[in-house]
């Protein structure tokens, strides 16, 4: 089979851009915009569901949507997972996915901001409850086959870190630009007032992420790169073989507490900036883009490195910075002898490295683990170990909207609650690296010779 050209592979990268950009949309800014703080009411944000622990009287309303959503999402990653190792249509297993998901994915992100009541009303939470589920949904039915197609369209080691490398620019590429959106809102607001300025940016985005969705399913033509058997395995015996693999096993336990502290992080972010050193919402914007731009500067570095010292080395030396850098964050607006702006500059440089390692290895350590498998078992289950893995760090991603939305509600106007998220993240930082040292990454790498 062919392998993918330089070229090739930054057009399938072009999709990761486009759903990382809507998902950063969701995980950015839903939080954001339903449970606003006092700095965004006073700007104008209308409040369209209602607030405080409402949910069995411990949940926000906002909390138990997210993390009915996020376990909605992984519930249906394996059944999506195995419709695609199953799929027998002759434009591949995974590409027909790419192709019909593209559109519910772009829609649903629109409208998951498009509350049809102008002021607090269940009928705006139910209707944000029914959108959100047909977000997750489409996302799946995108996501899992696309990240099935890296170790399929990777023929070895090399091939597979150089995809993964590349589609992790494009994913912080996404993520970036979807943090550049209160940039752009903040244009329209003499024009649209700020909720419908946030809606039109929203929605521009989303067609720019439609579109760049559609590029991987007219470039590259499936069958000319991968040369597989569809499963024949269902889901449920293809989800359970696939759990026990043991070292896959390790890896997800520490994924799932990743994901957690990465998700309380991503979330807190506008807060951490807003409510704790007290900066306009747009310095989100510069912090992010700056994050990013200095974690692409150690992308190559990564490539070239980790085949040197393995995969397991740099992914637990990340876990050691994020854990330092989210308790650092619980001390914003406390450390009275630099600037406030200085602080955010501080925790910019010291997330870009681990952000980096985070955005390409773990792909690449997935796609290893499911060669080894593929190769001991002759099974084919590429996409049920990315979907398994997404069905594990979603449960974390659930666990984690639950005790933000919870815990931010703690001290409002002091920001205790975002302190208390912050020093979480660090705690679940460290377990989860304590847990990937159990990885056996030699035995992966001599099976997969």
């Amino acid at each position: 089979m062919k392998s993918l050209s330089t070229g090739k592979i930054w057009l399938f990268a072009t999709g990761q851009f486009g759903w990382s950009l809507l998902s950063g949309l969701i995980s950015n800014w839903l939080v954001y915009f339903y449970q606003p703080d006092e700095a965004s009411i006073a700007q104008g944000q209308t409040i369209f569901i209602p607030q405080g622990l409402v949910v069995l009287g411990i949940f926000t309303v906002i909390g138990g949507i997210t993390a009915c959503g996020r376990l909605f999402d992984a519930v249906t990653d394996p059944f999506i997972a195995s419709l695609s190792d199953r799929c027998t249509s002759k434009k591949g297993r995974r590409i027909p996915f790419l192709k019909w998901a593209s559109l519910p994915l772009a829609l649903s992100t629109v409208l998951v901001f498009w509350s049809p009541v102008n002021q607090i009303s269940r009928i705006n939470a139910i209707f944000l409850f029914a959108m959100v589920m047909l977000y997750y949904l489409s996302i799946t039915a995108y996501c899992t086959p696309y990240n099935a197609l890296i170790p399929e369209l990777g023929h070895n080691q090399q091939e597979r870190l150089n995809i993964s490398t590349i589609i992790s620019f494009t994913f912080i590429a996404g993520t970036a630009v979807a943090y550049l959106a209160p940039v752009i809102w903040g244009t329209l607001i003499p024009v649209f007032g700020r909720v419908n300025a946030i809606r039109v940016t929203f929605a521009v985005m989303a067609v720019i992420a439609f579109v760049c969705m559609q590029i991987p399913v007219w470039s590259i033509n499936e069958k000319e790169y991968v040369n597989t058997v569809p499963s024949q395995d269902s889901a449920f015996s293809s989800l359970v073989s696939t759990f026990r693999n043991k070292e896959f096993c390790k890896f997800v336990g520490s994924d799932i507490l990743y994901w957690i502290a990465i998700t309380m992080f991503q979330t807190g972010l506008p807060f951490f900036v807003t409510s704790l050193l007290k900066l306009p919402e747009t310095m989100t914007t510069i912090y992010f883009v700056g994050m990013t731009a200095l974690s692409l500067v150690f992308y190559i570095p990564i490539n070239k490195l980790a085949p040197k010292f393995g995969k397991k080395k740099l992914i637990l030396a990340a876990f050691v910075i994020f854990a330092l850098a989210y308790l650092y964050t619980g001390f914003l607006g406390k450390i009275s002898l630099i600037s406030a702006n200085a602080q955010g500059l501080i925790l910019m440089v010291t997330a870009s490295l681990p952000m980096a390692v985070f955005g390409i290895l773990p792909q690449a350590v997935v796609a290893d683990i499911a060669q080894s498998d593929s190769k001991r078992t002759g099974n084919n289950r590429e996409g049920m170990f990315y979907a398994a893995r997404t069905f594990s760090f979603k449960l974390g991603q659930s666990l984690s909207m639950l005790l933000f939305t919870a815990v931010s509600t703690i001290g409002t106007a002091s920001g205790a609650g975002y302190r208390i998220a912050a020093f979480g993240a660090a705690l679940f930082c460290i377990l989860g690296g304590v847990i990937f040292l159990l990885y056996n990454e030699h035995k992966i790498n001599q099976s997969i010779l």
